[in-house]
């Protein structure tokens, strides 16, 4: 059987802390796919054709990797896929507590589907998408947070 994992997220903006996990996590599963959640209620900073555009950039040379936008729960997205997995980055303890408890609802509504979840490498772990986003809006530079495969200016540009 495949081994499928989803790595969900709004990833808005995608970074290099989100490459490094998917990029870590590639030889665990025969495909991994990228799974941006969006929720018509709630406004986003970057359109979401823009975050799926970017990490289709990002991943445009593994095979293994796709990107697909869903709103609903993941676990029915799990469904749809066949995935088996879904990859979660822990940055911090904090981040782990959150985790384990959308674990443990997920696994108590679908039992087949296990979390896997890596740790981010030391010099990623105060990186995240909240603080990129704010350099970004206020007009900085924020390229060593933001894949190398995507241009800075690309960000400058939206509002």
């Amino acid at each position: 059987m495949e081994r499928v994992a989803i790595f969900p997220g709004s990833f808005d903006p995608f970074t290099v802390g989100h490459e490094s996990i998917v990029k870590r996590a590639i030889p665990l599963f025969d495909k991994i796919v990228v799974m941006i959640g969006y929720n018509a209620n709630k406004q986003s900073f970057f359109p979401l054709e823009k975050r799926e555009k970017w990490i289709k950039e990002v991943f445009k040379t593994e095979p293994k990797v796709s990107v697909e936008c869903y709103e609903g729960l993941t676990v029915d997205f799990c469904k749809k896929v066949k995935a088996q997995y879904i990859l979660r980055g822990l940055r911090t303890s904090a981040d782990f507590e959150f985790e384990r408890a959308i674990a443990q609802v997920n696994k108590m509504m679908h039992p087949q589907i296990e979390s896997v979840f890596l740790l981010t490498i030391p010099e990623h772990t105060p990186i995240n998408s909240t603080i990129v986003r704010d350099i970004i809006l206020h007009g900085g530079d924020a390229s060593m947070f933001l894949p190398s495969a995507l241009n800075m200016a690309d960000f400058k540009t939206e509002e």
